[in-house]
């Protein structure tokens, strides 16, 4: 299961809090998503899924041309709605003491809006459903968001909220890697920007 970030929009760019605002790719996004979607491709993908968001709708269909996947969209893998932070500089909300405890990963609602915890269980709702659509060995790519694939990660990892923040960011149109075993879910990569390497040594 690859969970793979947006490219870059203009609000990335000049660090504005976009939530659910719907901010669609700028032109270094777009290149962005045109080279990972090459990489992505290689690995024959067999399903497609995205949140319904433009950024994120738009790094999806750079993959979907490539390998002529119909896209399934889902609300369930928005971006944290920030409520009144939305639209802001991130400068300017350094002031909010609900902002700097969002920031300490606290799990407080954004803008007086959602919560991680919230975001995280639409999100894993969401990346399990894909996992079930697949055939045994199958791979499902999911383009969403910084803070929802953090939030889906989490969950499924069964980590507490409040150790999500050992998780790293996500490079715009960088991605992540889950993995099912016996013993449940795993993450194998984190914020990679190239395919996958197998792993040799008895640490698999």
């Amino acid at each position: 299961m690859v969970l793979w970030r947006h490219g870059r929009t203009e609000w990335n760019d000049s660090r504005r809090f976009q939530g659910q605002t719907d901010v669609a790719l700028d032109d270094v996004g777009r290149t962005q998503a045109a080279r990972a979607a090459a990489q992505l491709a290689s690995l024959k993908p067999e399903l497609i899924v995205s949140s319904d968001l433009a950024r994120a709708a738009e790094t999806a269909a750079a993959l979907a041309v490539l390998t002529g996947i119909e896209v399934q969209h889902t609300e369930a893998l928005r971006e944290t709605h920030g409520g009144v932070w939305e639209g802001q500089y991130a400068d300017n909300l350094k002031s909010d003491p609900m902002y700097i405890a969002w920031l300490a990963g606290d799990d407080v609602p954004a803008g007086g809006s959602e919560t991680r915890s919230q975001v995280g269980d639409r999100a894993q709702v969401a990346v399990r459903a894909a996992a079930e659509q697949l055939d045994k060995g199958g791979l499902a790519v999911v383009a969403s968001h910084g803070g929802t694939i953090r939030g889906a990660i989490g969950r499924m990892l069964g980590l507490p909220v409040d150790r999500w923040r050992v998780l790293g960011g996500l490079a715009n149109c960088c991605w992540s890697v889950l993995e099912e075993g016996r013993s449940g879910w795993r993450l194998v990569e984190h914020n990679a920007g190239s395919l996958p390497q197998v792993v040799l040594g008895d640490d698999r």
